[in-house]
């Protein structure tokens, strides 16, 4: 080997130097062309520093002069990348563009005779044709003349990039690890190598089991650990431990941990021997999960369940519940008692059979209703007694809801109501003979006057005119009555206008002309009401019949109702009378009767005005008046 670095290399030197790709780069290179001049013009220490480099393996570079001329050992390509070989001999400048400011940075700093190192420099070069972060341990120093003059600098480099990259992915594994533990519950691992009695554990689990060790990875005596257990707990504990380690079976124990400032806490450890060729435990890994908010969660469940079965069974109801699927899977003991059934055979679809054959349908499909649609559950059926007797009651149920809206269980109560419904029954009955009886009096009352009209011709019109408001009386009694759902008429309506169109039946139209309308706003009537509201508007029915509107086909009448705030108005307007009216001298009877009914009984207003085509009536009622009940309303069904 002949060249200006090694004018006559030793064996070792040729050999090791054989196969050196920057050796030949370095002798094939025309030197004098560039600013450097002729490898034979340069300074011994510059040519010595040159072979030093090329000899070695770790990767190195030159920076020579003020321009930072590039020159590499085969230590170096690898860091260079793509831009091997371009940038041999070539100024670091325009080489490495993208780290152009450090580098002068460092050239000026050298060549001034200091010296610069950097651990793990992170840059982002582009030596593979793309961005790509880079770790480099660096250290820079000056290549001296003779003279003292500094002629290049020395990088002597390494690059970090692998093992920085694989720190950050272990951190992360750590991070994620330390996440799913936290989520999971897991608050720490152990590995208790039983052999030499060391428990390698992480921080988290010694500082939960309260061991003063500075450096948990290197391990502690196991009796360190044992020590935060709570002394109740301990003496089970280790016997796990000891059945677990004899036999090689999983380990899985829940205990209390007493902290250091006074708190307990409960955790769930688990873990798996691992046992020799003999059958002897080695080593002993294992997890610790922490159960406190878990056992507080359950304690506290437990309370209110047991509140809420104290609170079942004292009530005078049957109470029971189920899953969001409908599985009956509580009953109160109220249930057991009425029914007489043994505890859990009623359980699941079960109950449907403690009904009668004919409401097993109807209360199952009211049910089924309730599971699909989450609308509440009301029926009423006929349970059996344990009597063996059917009684009716009235089942009951509602859906509990989470946060999202979703079901979590229904709870339902059943309530005895066979001797209140048998008892409505009775005052139906009674009810209605009452009523039965109410409307024969009005029939002999009207007979009565009949009878005593034929003796007495000259008060057959007075007559005729009492006759006709008792006839209207009990009308509107048979309208108000108490009625059951089988006996009140389908068409009847209990309010003002329903009233009106019973009370005005008689005037209508035979050829169906319409002749009487209704608009606006109607109003309930309670029985309370009734009679003073019947009275008034038989009245001026009577009227229009005999001097306006309704006394001839061609007359109208039209009743406004209207709802204003908490008062009720309403407005009788007749049109179309044969002749014009006028208001009479002194108000008679039926007037009378009228202010009576509107004034006196129900607490409103009574007004008439006269016009060429007919009366008009403004009668204003408070709707609490017109609405009220007698005591006779709770017969109602």
């Amino acid at each position: 080997m002949s060249n200006p670095l090694f004018a006559s290399p030793g064996v070792a030197i040729a050999a090791r130097m054989a196969d050196s790709e920057m050796l030949s780069r370095f002798d094939a290179m025309a030197w004098e062309t560039t600013v450097l001049g002729a490898v034979q013009s340069w300074p011994a220490t510059l040519l010595t520093t040159v072979r030093m480099m090329l000899a070695s393996p770790v990767p190195m570079v030159l920076l020579v002069g003020r321009d930072g001329i590039l020159i590499y050992n085969d230590g170096y390509k690898i860091i260079a990348g793509k831009r091997h070989p371009h940038c041999f001999g070539a100024s670091a400048f325009s080489s490495w563009p993208e780290v152009a400011d450090f580098n002068r940075v460092v050239i000026d700093t050298v060549m001034d005779g200091g010296t610069l190192s950097y651990e793990d420099q992170q840059f982002t070069l582009y030596r593979n044709g793309a961005a790509e972060d880079v770790w480099l341990n660096l250290h820079y120093s000056p290549v001296i003349h003779e003279d003292g003059a500094v002629v290049a600098v020395l990088a002597i480099l390494s690059e970090t990039t692998k093992r920085i990259l694989a720190e950050r992915s272990l951190a992360r594994s750590r991070e994620q690890l330390s996440l799913a533990l936290s989520a999971s519950g897991i608050v720490g691992t152990w590995d208790w190598h039983v052999d030499e009695n060391r428990v390698y554990s992480d921080q988290r689990f010694s500082a939960l089991y309260g061991a003063d060790i500075e450096n948990p990875e290197e391990g502690a005596p196991i009796s360190a650990f044992l020590a935060g257990i709570h002394p109740d707990d301990l003496e089970a504990v280790s016997g796990a431990l000891q059945a677990a380690m004899a036999t090689g079976e999983r380990y899985s124990e829940e205990y209390r941990l007493l902290q250091k400032n006074g708190d307990v806490r409960w955790v769930l450890a688990e873990g798996q021997p691992r046992m020799d060729t003999e059958g002897r435990c080695i080593r002993f890994p294992g997890v610790a999960i922490d159960i406190t908010a878990q056992k507080s969660a359950t304690a506290a469940h437990a309370r209110s369940e047991m509140a809420f079965r104290t609170l079942a069974n004292a009530m005078p109801q049957m109470v029971w519940s189920t899953r969001p699927d409908g599985f009956h899977d509580y009953y109160n003991a109220r249930w057991y008692e009425f029914t007489g059934m043994l505890d859990g055979s009623t359980d699941g679809e079960a109950w449907n059979g403690m009904f009668h054959e004919e409401d097993q349908a109807l209360a199952w499909a009211a049910w089924r209703h309730s599971l699909e649609t989450g609308e509440p559950y009301q029926i009423e059926y006929r349970l059996r007694h344990r009597s063996g007797v059917y009684r009716w009651v009235l089942g009951r149920a509602l859906p509990v809801r989470d946060d999202k809206g979703q079901i979590t269980r229904w709870y339902g109560t059943c309530t005895d109501i066979h001797d209140a419904r048998m008892a409505m029954g009775e005052r139906e009955i009674v009810a209605h003979e009452l009523s039965h009886r109410i409307k024969n009096i009005f029939s002999v009352l009207s007979g009565i006057i009949s009878l005593s009209a034929r003796s007495a011709p000259e008060s057959r019109s007075f007559a005729e005119q009492l006759r006709k408001r008792i006839e209207a009386m009990g009308r509107a009694h048979d309208f108000v009555r108490p009625h059951s759902k089988t006996s009140r008429p389908v068409e009847m309506e209990t309010t003002i206008f329903g009233l009106l169109q019973r009370l005005l039946e008689p005037y209508a139209s035979d050829d169906n002309e319409v002749r009487i309308s209704f608009s606006g706003d109607d109003a309930p009537i309670g029985d309370g009401a009734a009679t003073p509201l019947a009275l008034l508007l038989h009245e001026l029915a009577t009227n229009s019949a005999k001097y306006g509107a309704l006394s001839h086909a061609a007359g109208r009448l039209d009743v406004v109702g209207r709802k204003d705030d908490e008062t009720y108005v309403l407005d009788w307007n007749e049109a179309g009378s044969v002749s014009p009216l006028s208001p009479p001298d002194a108000d008679g009877f039926g007037s009378r009767l009228m202010k009576i009914s509107v004034e006196g009984q129900l607490g409103g207003t009574f007004s008439r005005h006269w016009n060429p085509d007919g009366i008009q009536v403004n009668v204003t009622m408070p709707l609490a008046s017109i609405s009220r009940s007698s005591k006779l309303a709770h017969l109602r069904q």
